[in-house]
């Protein structure tokens, strides 16, 4: 039995399941579609389904619904996960190959899945990138406004953002050495980018058993939006204020709570204590 959980607020979502469940139909899948219709009911229907035996999943959203339902699986080691990207960002589906909309399902319908990684985080999980930094008070300040276009609250929230950050104070342990910084951006990478396009770590690789940590120094703020536009353009980890350590986990703490985004999930944290888990999910992917 294939278990479709769908994001009911993905982009033109009732036209797409409608197809869906008519090619589904014709190749003779037996199926039940379950729609989300608020934050962690995919991470609900996961755990849900998966406790009551279920082990092969369509996920039909952008990162944030697949990274709940990853989160819910209750041993992702037993299931099978296809992903139809219909999110605005779709960011893991770069990394992983998979193509948009109805080109996935043929992918699910006709393809092999394959082991991919994914990053253990104490009770989260994600299949991308988790990080704290100024990404995630961007997305802060986007949610907390209450007009506006999506792509308008991005760039009001940047702005200010622009204005004001200076930095967070981060403990990281890798490798069994600690060391502090002032950082503008501190993530472990599974996948190659993030916030619908941007390329934090172009050297990730989902099946390589191991995680990126990117660790960017907050520069002053006469040469941050320099800095900001290479990483736009993939050219970060070549600058002197980038440090990039492959590694199996990290842990990275601040002087208290830190907000830490998970696939675009934003949780406040005590620290964010990663690791990699070597091949343990089968996906449908390019």
């Amino acid at each position: 039995m294939l278990n479709v959980i769908v994001n009911r607020k993905a982009r033109r979502v009732g036209k797409l399941i409608a197809k869906t469940e008519k090619r589904l139909a014709a190749a003779g899948i037996a199926y039940r579609i379950f729609y989300t219709d608020k934050p962690g009911a995919a991470f609900k229907y996961a755990r849900s389904l998966s406790s009551a035996g279920g082990k092969e999943f369509l996920v039909v959203g952008g990162d944030g619904t697949v990274n709940e339902v990853l989160s819910g699986l209750v041993d992702p080691s037993v299931c099978t996960l296809a992903v139809m990207p219909a999110g605005t960002g779709n960011d893991f589906a770069v990394a992983a190959g998979i193509p948009s909309r109805m080109k996935a399902l043929e992918l699910y319908l006709n393809g092999v899945p394959r082991p991919v990684d994914y990053i253990e985080c104490g009770t989260r999980r994600s299949m991308n990138i988790a990080g704290t930094g100024i990404d995630v008070e961007v997305l802060r300040r986007c949610e907390r406004m209450k007009y506006g276009t999506r792509r308008g609250k991005y760039f009001r929230a940047l702005v200010a953002c622009l204005l004001r950050y200076r930095g967070t104070k981060l403990r990281v342990t890798v490798n069994g050495e600690t060391k502090e910084y002032t950082a503008l951006i501190a993530a472990v990478c599974n996948g190659t980018q993030f916030e619908g396009g941007i390329p934090l770590c172009p050297a990730a690789e989902i099946d390589d058993g191991q995680l990126e940590l990117v660790i960017v120094d907050c520069p002053p703020l006469r040469k941050l939006v320099p800095e900001l536009i290479r990483l736009m353009r993939g050219k970060l980890l070549t600058r002197p204020i980038t440090h990039h350590i492959p590694c199996a986990g990290a842990v990275i703490e601040g002087d208290g709570n830190i907000f830490v985004q998970y696939d675009g999930e934003i949780c406040e944290e005590g620290a964010l204590n990663a690791k990699i888990v070597r091949g343990a999910l089968k996906l449908y992917r390019g």
